[in-house]
């Protein structure tokens, strides 16, 4: 049976006119944002083709350009080509969200970074010394629960299956932790499910709803929901994986319940609320204040071991040469977001499938870094 890889994610580290022109002559960076257009639809192409997934969309907006691309189709047995509104499991850009929401109530007072996460949810290793920061920063320690053999079995056994977030915790109450808190990088489900919690603790809401009214509603993204279920709206993309399957075998993971990700990888969206979300996450605008937004963008650690001079993780969000942004994978599902604080860019992919190219690579990531090496070379 195929391994659970990084279970809801791996991380990527996840035209104007002059005063006075001549309305009938065209803008000075037409052409060059045309021929990035045309430069952007080839390359997603030829990444759908040399790859082999079924189908791939993709936005890219900077101060000169707003592209849509697509290539592929919504499924592995559909002819239908994806589109911007086609709803998509986004994995662990959930976490993101989520993260943001500790934030929103850090900043109103309601809670510390620095509290224990034993202070709200309580049996964790490390629970009475790693800190809410260390958590949403990935260097609690804390195990991921979806490394746990028994965890595993029971997911792929009936994948359709609810799971709450307690029962997700329970996999490493008790366990030793994997190291002291602040000790190295670790990427751990766990941190952001036990996050979900104390949000939902300090908030006294559930965690569905704090984010439609805190992060969603505010930033207009009508089609952004942590589901209650495992329904996703239509239309929507057709997610096909080797997850829990024999090898060389595939299944279609459209339906399975991903509650098992919840506050770490369960958030549906689409690639128009994916480009609002990427301008917010990069700039704080709309859900942090100017000094929150400045804290978390300092909160990158290079100096801890698993990161690099240009690669590293922060407060629910990676950077990597440049671009702040997150990967998100669930079985079925590949997306990625990113914003480029120079040039002003967002650049957003969805891909329905999570299985790895032929080098171990995740597909969105190919997408993403061809995407990303077009927008820099154009500025």
């Amino acid at each position: 049976m195929s391994a659970l890889p990084l279970a809801c994610a791996a991380l990527v580290f996840a035209a104007s006119c002059g005063d006075g022109a001549d309305e009938s002559s065209p803008s000075p960076t037409a052409p060059t944002a045309e021929a990035l257009a045309d430069d952007l639809q080839a390359a997603l192409v030829r990444v759908q083709e040399e790859v082999g997934f079924p189908g791939v969309v993709a936005r890219v907006v900077t101060p000169d350009l707003e592209w849509t691309g697509a290539a592929g189709t919504i499924g592995a047995d559909r002819s239908e080509a994806p589109g911007p509104d086609d709803h998509t499991r986004i994995g662990s850009i959930t976490k993101t969200m989520t993260v943001t929401a500790l934030l929103q109530l850090a900043e109103d007072g309601a809670l510390s970074l620095d509290d224990p996460i034993g202070r709200y949810v309580p049996g964790l290793p490390n629970g009475d010394v790693a800190t809410l920061r260390q958590l949403a920063s990935m260097v609690s320690g804390i195990p991921s629960y979806t490394f746990d053999e028994e965890f595993q079995q029971r997911l792929f056994a009936d994948p359709e299956a609810s799971w709450t977030p307690d029962q997700l915790l329970d996999f490493v109450r008790g366990d030793a932790p994997n190291f002291a808190p602040g000790e190295r990088f670790e990427y751990s489900n766990t941190n952001t499910i036990a996050l979900g919690l104390v949000v939902e603790q300090v908030s006294g809401q559930s965690l569905h709803d704090y984010l439609r009214a805190n992060v969603f509603e505010p930033l207009g993204m009508a089609d952004t929901v942590l589901p209650t279920d495992a329904a996703i709206a239509s239309p929507h993309l057709y997610g096909i994986t080797e997850q829990g399957q024999p090898d060389g075998e595939t299944a279609d993971a459209t339906g399975w319940n991903p509650s098992w990700g919840w506050s770490a990888g369960a958030v549906i969206s689409t690639v128009d609320d994916l480009e609002l979300w990427g301008r917010a996450l990069g700039t704080g605008v709309g859900v942090l204040s100017p000094e929150t937004q400045e804290l978390r963008l300092d909160s990158f650690l290079f100096d801890v071991p698993g990161a690099t001079d240009t690669r590293a993780y922060g407060l629910g969000l990676g950077i990597e040469d440049g671009w702040l942004g997150h990967t998100g994978e669930l079985p079925g599902y590949n997306t990625y977001v990113g914003y480029l604080p120079e040039l002003e860019a967002v650049v957003v992919a969805a891909v329905n499938t999570d299985i790895p190219t032929a080098v171990g690579k995740e597909p969105v990531s190919v997408v993403a870094d061809e995407l990303k090496r077009l927008v820099g070379e154009s500025s």
